[in-house]
């Protein structure tokens, strides 16, 4: 029919590019999710995350959870994959995060939904494109806050050349600090905290600042394994899944979601760090450079400070660096020089966690 059309061409958006954001705007993101057990097993699957406290029903009831909580990079990814449309369809790439809370424990059955806040924006010297910064907050269904973080994003420009609005870059905390953290933990029963069901004998005490961890085993990518992942989490990002729109890109294939990086570098981490159960905080964050279907990732960690919690003898914090690295063992643990990373290093990604007492 006539005029047809153009009254399709109405109904679907190519998305906001940098020109389309504003100081001040407050973004509600569709669709709220409920998180599975099937999200789970999904998730178990493509990671192998062994963390006790989140694996087993029994182990998490008899510590005082009232069932075993989702994995907090689970929740981190549903939560961020909400924004993905509104923010980052027309991503260059995601810079960086800072000030990430997890305040509130997740399990199967919750609905979680995000909304964003435009808190900074700044152009780029090449004109033609823009980083946006934004704090998502993700809810449950009662209106609590599971999780609240701040990210950047590199954004395309419709029109090169156009100006911002308004330009502001904010200023981040670039720690959360001991006593802010916990809120995400239910008070622990140390009793039933069984080591060996856990599968490591290192508590928060027997950590200590400046000691490195290499983790030792490293995980091979698979092209359709990384956008399951991605789409698990919803999250939309062109440069994920448009194979033929990625052979016209620098790198002529598809990138693979830095958050599917960070969720293999903590599945590695057991290694050496079976008992850091729970993610209180993310300080800082930053993709140093890409991954790619075929490439393989290995990851080691620094104990940059060792903390107790006010008011709290059940579990301790532990302010952890865990670096990824692609196709590069971690055995002589390969960071930066100065300024400059090491060529193979591919995350650099600064968070709390706690372990028992």
């Amino acid at each position: 029919m006539p005029g047809s059309a153009s009254h399709s061409a109405t109904k679907t958006s190519a998305g906001r590019f940098f020109e389309d954001f504003q100081l001040g705007d407050q973004i509600v993101h569709a669709t709220p999710r409920t998180v599975t057990s099937g999200d789970v097993s999904l998730y178990t699957a493509i990671y192998g995350p062994r963390f006790a406290v989140q694996s087993s029903d029994a182990f998490a009831k008899a510590i005082g959870y009232p069932a075993a909580p989702i994995d907090d990079l689970l929740v981190f990814h549903i939560v961020f994959g909400k924004t993905v449309p509104d923010i980052s369809i027309n991503a260059v790439a995601n810079l960086g995060y800072a000030d990430g809370r997890f305040l509130k424990p997740v399990f199967p059955g919750d609905t979680l939904s995000t909304t964003s806040d435009v808190i900074g924006l700044k152009q780029t010297s090449a004109g033609d494109t823009g980083i946006v910064y934004v704090r998502s907050v993700g809810r449950n269904q009662h209106g609590d806050i599971v999780l609240s973080y701040v990210r950047w994003v590199l954004v395309r420009k419709r029109q090169p050349g156009t100006p911002a609005h308004a330009e502001q870059v904010p200023e981040l905390p670039k720690a959360v600090l001991p006593a802010e953290l916990g809120e995400g933990c239910p008070a622990i029963e140390l009793t039933a905290y069984d080591d060996a069901i856990a599968g490591s004998a290192f508590r928060w005490g027997d950590y200590a600042a400046g000691e490195r961890i290499d983790h030792i085993d490293g995980m091979t990518v698979e092209e359709a394994e990384h956008q399951i992942a991605t789409r698990l989490y919803q999250n939309t990002a062109k440069v994920h899944f448009d194979g033929h729109g990625a052979r016209e890109t620098r790198f002529g294939k598809r990138l693979i979601y830095g958050g599917h990086v960070i969720s293999l570098a903590r599945a590695l981490s057991f290694n050496g760090l079976g008992n850091a159960f729970h993610i209180a905080a993310i300080n800082g964050g930053r993709h140093v450079a890409p991954l790619f279907a075929g490439d393989t990732v290995f990851a080691w960690s620094e104990i940059l400070e060792v903390a107790a919690l006010p008011g709290r003898e059940d579990v301790g914090a532990l302010r952890l660096r865990l670096v990824a690295t692609k196709n590069r063992p971690c055995g002589d643990y390969p960071f930066r020089s100065g300024d400059q990373y090491a060529a193979d290093v591919i995350l650099d990604l600064d968070y709390w966690a706690l372990l028992p007492r």
